[in-house]
């Protein structure tokens, strides 16, 4: 397992209920949680064996921005 952190402009939980089916529905993520309150309103996502580049498509694909983070 991996955990990938990205940045987003998801910003509240009424935001976070538009994406929570994609993000759960999708096979390769175990865990997933954004942290609202950081500025960079962070998703972290457990999973096996995930390009990053879909989750960035998911979320962009659902109208928000979504980078992955380095660190």
């Amino acid at each position: 397992m991996e955990v990938l952190v990205f940045k987003t402009n998801v910003t509240s939980k009424k935001k976070v209920s538009k994406v929570s089916a994609l993000l759960t529905s999708f096979p390769a993520i175990e865990q997933w949680n954004f942290d609202l309150d950081d500025c960079d309103k962070v998703l972290r996502v457990v999973a096996k064996d995930l390009n990053p580049g879909s989750v960035e498509s998911l979320l962009h694909n659902a109208g928000f921005n979504c980078q992955e983070l380095d660190y």
